[in-house]
């Protein structure tokens, strides 16, 4: 029992270390440049082992995805947002999302990479639909209630309000770099950073707000 509880934790061990090597791989070079070999040696692992637990780059990459973004619904449900006053939740979801962003550049690339195959690992992917169904509703709730209470105004989509506050922030650190040439500033200094975020709440705001 003592052996197969070991080899057991052996294996989930072994797993979690080519899920985040693979996962630094596809984000530093994206689907088609990652190589089995260079996430082999980042976790320590031989290319049996991948292609034993996961099956080759492409479902390996599926499963990145994956949790990549399971990580964040469930980060989001972590809130607990539905303790909290409507106003208060939405600006909170707004930070998080924010400080997800900058907490996890990997992330973002992964998301680019995901695109740029036109969301194709992702389309069998159930335990994502029932999660961002998840996420959709807790939106819901928090619009509904403000609504109730005369704070947000009536009508407003979960889905879209969702993607503009991914958006509002995504773009702003996917486009970084040549906005610190065109527009001559520094994007990610402090200040930047907390001028942009407090932009993004006024913005989510003003479109809510009854």
């Amino acid at each position: 029992m003592k052996a197969t509880t070991r080899k057991i934790r052996d294996a989930d061990a072994t797993k979690a270390r080519i899920l985040a090597a693979a996962k630094s791989e596809f984000a530093r070079v994206g689907l088609g440049g990652a190589r089995v070999d260079e996430i082999a040696e980042r976790a320590q692992a031989n290319k049996r082992m991948i292609y034993h637990y996961f099956g080759g780059k492409e479902d390996l990459f599926k499963v990145v995805l994956e949790e990549a973004y399971l990580d964040i619904r469930n980060a989001e449900q972590a809130l607990a947002l539905d303790h909290l006053s409507p106003r208060e939740a939405l600006e909170t979801l707004v930070r998080f999302t924010w400080q997800y962003y900058l907490d996890n550049p990997e992330f973002i690339t992964l998301v680019n990479s995901a695109n740029l195959h036109r969301g194709r690992h992702l389309e069998g992917s159930e335990r994502l639909r029932v999660a961002s169904r998840r996420f959709v509703e807790m939106v819901r709730d928090i619009l509904e209630r403000g609504a109730g209470e005369g704070t947000f105004r009536t009508g407003v989509d979960p889905v879209q309000l969702n993607i503009t506050i991914a958006a509002i922030g995504y773009y702003y650190l996917t486009n970084r770099f040549t906005g610190a040439v065109m527009f001559e500033r520094d994007y990610m200094s402090e200040d930047a950073l907390e001028q942009r975020l407090a932009f993004n709440i006024d913005t989510v705001m003003r479109l809510v707000l009854a």
